[in-house]
Parts: structure tokens; sequence; C-alpha cells
């Protein structure tokens, strides 16, 4: 029979998901840190007694990842490595009832929306004054801004508005003071994130505002990068094309997610869009900014998609030529529209699938790479690593787009900083350079 510990307190904070997660649990840190607490994120080995999973419970893939880590620390609460496990983020939203029934070792279970009594439990008081106060997690020269909780949308796949609920834009002086602590603490780059940028404003401006939000954090000093992320495709709001061409500050690039393009699927999907509209809006996007990187993801597998349909992605994926693009294979949800669908689509073909529009993607993304060689860059430099300095240019999200990477044995360059590079060499998905003046 394992006893308690009597160490003090250490609350080690453990992130699966997106970077929405990721943000959610920076601000649950900085609430734990201000109040006192002694507080770490996903430490290895560390001395933590008591752990809290922010899970992520988009698809299949992910949800298992948060029940292994969560009966991971319960079995190390077993072994008396921890004392407390608690869990929170969107799989204990979704599934609370049968989380609490199937592993009833953690020690409580919170929602999205359940900070305060999260805090509460970890001894902790919310502090409203914390104003877009939090302690970060990503290397000091960027940071994730989160505009907007929730979704309006009614697509049919999706269960995050099961999760975190209707769309609801935090107030643009809100979002001002935030980045200005950021720029306090070193950030260069702020990267926009919500579950749709396109329909910022609409609650609170009665406007999709996007493009205000944008040159009000276009003043804040220090601030040098701003990067769109999520942006729905129906209604997106042009001026901020203008704007991205005037203002040096907005970074050259967006993530679009698109999921499909064959007409029958998107109608399905109940995306609003079509062929047609999805087409001539990516080639505005070209004509207004030229230099822009557009990201996307797909979605192979969807219920009723037919060998013809993935024909019409592929041969558009092909003429579209996306700087960058992931591809997710269909998961049947729960509580979505699509769920009363029949999963049709054997996982096999779905992952065949996948790979096909992977493989077209590797080849446009060399090709686009190639044309870069011989050509200077301005990089933002994220780390170190092994023999390499790792960077970015302003067409390049972290962790999920192309790196650039310089000869750390050949040259020195500042991490955090800015630097000039010039590409020699260049494969599908990195750059080699060297640093100029």
């Amino acid at each position: 029979m394992r006893t308690k510990s009597i160490r003090k307190n250490k609350i080690n904070v453990v992130t699966l998901g997106c970077s929405k997660n990721l943000y959610d649990s920076e601000v649950l840190m900085g609430q734990l840190k201000a109040s006192g607490k002694d507080v770490t994120h996903e430490a290895v080995n560390d001395k933590a007694n008591i752990v809290v999973i922010n899970t992520c419970g988009f698809i299949n893939n992910a949800k298992e990842e948060s029940v292994n880590t969560i009966l991971e620390y319960v079995n190390k609460k077993e072994q008396g490595l921890v004392d407390k496990v608690f869990v929170t983020g969107c799989l204990s939203e979704r599934y609370k009832p049968d989380l609490e029934a199937e592993i009833p070792d953690v020690d409580k279970y919170f929602g999205t929306t359940d900070l305060p009594l999260l805090l509460k439990a970890l001894g902790a008081d919310y502090k409203h004054e914390l104003l877009g106060e939090r302690l970060t997690t990503t290397p000091k020269n960027y940071a994730y801004l989160k505009i907007s909780e929730g979704c309006d949308r009614p697509c049919s796949f999706c269960a995050i508005p099961i999760m975190r609920g209707k769309h609801i834009s935090q107030p643009i002086e809100k979002l001002v003071k935030e980045a200005e602590n950021l720029a306090k603490n070193g950030v260069k780059e702020l990267i926009l994130i919500a579950q749709d940028l396109t329909y910022y404003g609409l609650d609170l401006y009665k406007k999709r505002n996007l493009a205000e939000l944008l040159e009000n954090l276009a003043q804040v000093e220090g601030i040098e990068w701003i990067r769109l992320h999520y942006a729905f495709p129906t209604g997106f709001p042009m001026e901020v094309l203008d704007l991205m061409k005037k203002e040096p500050k907005i970074c050259n690039y967006i993530d679009i997610p698109l999921q499909h393009i064959a007409d029958n699927v998107l109608k399905s999907m109940r995306r609003g869009t079509t062929y047609q509209k999805t087409t001539d809006l990516l080639k505005e996007f070209r004509n207004r900014v030229p230099e822009m990187a557009i990201r996307t993801t797909l979605i192979v597998g969807y219920p009723g998609e037919t060998e013809e349909d993935f024909q019409i992605l592929k041969d558009w994926v092909k003429e579209m030529r996306f700087e960058r693009l992931g591809c997710f294979t269909y998961s049947h949800e729960e509580n979505t529209h699509a769920y009363t669908l029949e999963d049709d689509v054997p996982e096999e073909i779905k992952q065949v699938r996948a790979n096909e529009i992977m493989e077209i993607q590797a080849q446009i993304s060399w090709e686009l790479n190639q044309e870069k060689i011989g050509k200077s860059f301005r990089c933002i430099i994220d780390r170190k690593e092994g023999n390499h300095f790792i960077g970015r240019t302003e067409f390049d999200s972290p962790d999920v787009d192309n790196e650039v990477l310089i000869d750390a044995t050949q040259h020195y360059v500042k991490v955090g900083e800015f630097v000039n590079v010039e590409i020699h060499n260049a494969t599908e998905f990195d750059l080699y350079g060297t640093p100029v003046k």
C-alpha cells in the first residue's frame, strides 16, 4: 500500500493536441505561478508530484494518445511516483462521465471552461487581473495569441463546437495588451490562432474585424512578424489581403484548412462552398499577394468519398501547388452530423489516399524549394539542435512547415534573432543556408 509523499508540491502540466491547447496550458501555468505555485511544463524525470493533463479529443489518434497519457500517470500514481492526477481539456469536456467510470483513479476531471475550478483544486485562486498574462512554453522569440474561442460553423465532421462551444471573440484592447506583454518579454512573432479567424469580431463588433485587429497589433513595438492560422474560406474578409500586402509586419502566409474540393463531398461536409468558389478564392489570394505562402489541410476517406472524388482532389492539389499541405484520414466522431452517415471507406484505403496526397505534395514542395536556392531570406532563429541552428522564413510556421538549417560548426547566429540567410541546398521540407550580411 503506497503512502502519500511529504515532498513539497510541484505541478507538472502536460499538454496534448493543438496550439490552442498549448495556449490554455500557458494561461493555467501563469495563474498558478501568480498564486506562488511551483509549476513546470512537460517535465521529464522531474520531482513534480501533481500532474495536470490537458487533453485533446479531436480525432481518434488524439483521443488514444490522451487516454494513454492519463493511464501512464495513473500508473505512476499507483507506484507512488506522483500524488495527484488531474485531467482537463477537450477529451474530459466531451467524455467526462465515461472517463470517470473507466479511469476512476484520476483525482478529478475538468472541462474546457473550468479553469477557476481547476485552480481551486490545485490550491490556487483565479486572478481576473492577470489579463493576457501567461507562462509561455515556446522559444522566447514567438508566442501564440488566441483571438477567439469556440466555433459557430456547422461542419459535419467536426466535434470542436461540442468541446469548445460557440464562437467568442476577444476584444481588440485585450489582445493588444497581451501582445504588449509578450513583446516586453522578448516575443518578436505573434501567431494568431482560433478555431476560425474569418469569423473574428462578428459577435463583438457586428462585422468581420480581423483587419482592424491586425492594424492594432502591427503597432505594438517589438512585434516584427504576425502570422495567421486557421481561417475559414467562406466569408473571408478580403481587406486582410490588402493589409498583408502593405504592412511588412504581417507575414505573407495563411493557414486556411479547406478539407476537400469535390462538390458532393463539400456539400455533405456542410462547408458552405464549392469547387469553383474555393478555387476562385485561392486565385484571388495569389493575385492580391503573389508572394503569399498558403498552407491547407485536407481530409480523405470521408463517408461516400468515391474514387472519382479522390481523383478530383488529387488533380486539384497538383493544380493549386500549395506551398504547405497536411492530410488527415477521416475520423468518425460521435455526436457530429457525419456520424449519421456510414463510415464506408475502409481504413486501409483512407491511408493509401492520404499517402498519395502527401507524395504529390512532397514533389511540389521539392520543386518550390529548388527555386529558393541562390536566394536570400530573412529568418528568425528558433533554436540550436546538434550541429545546426534552426530557423524559419516568414513563409514557415513552427513545427509544421519548412525549417532553415545553418551549419553551427561553420557559422554562429544568435537564437531568437533575425538573420539574412542565403539558401544553397534544399530538400522537400528543409532548406540549408549560410548567413549573409
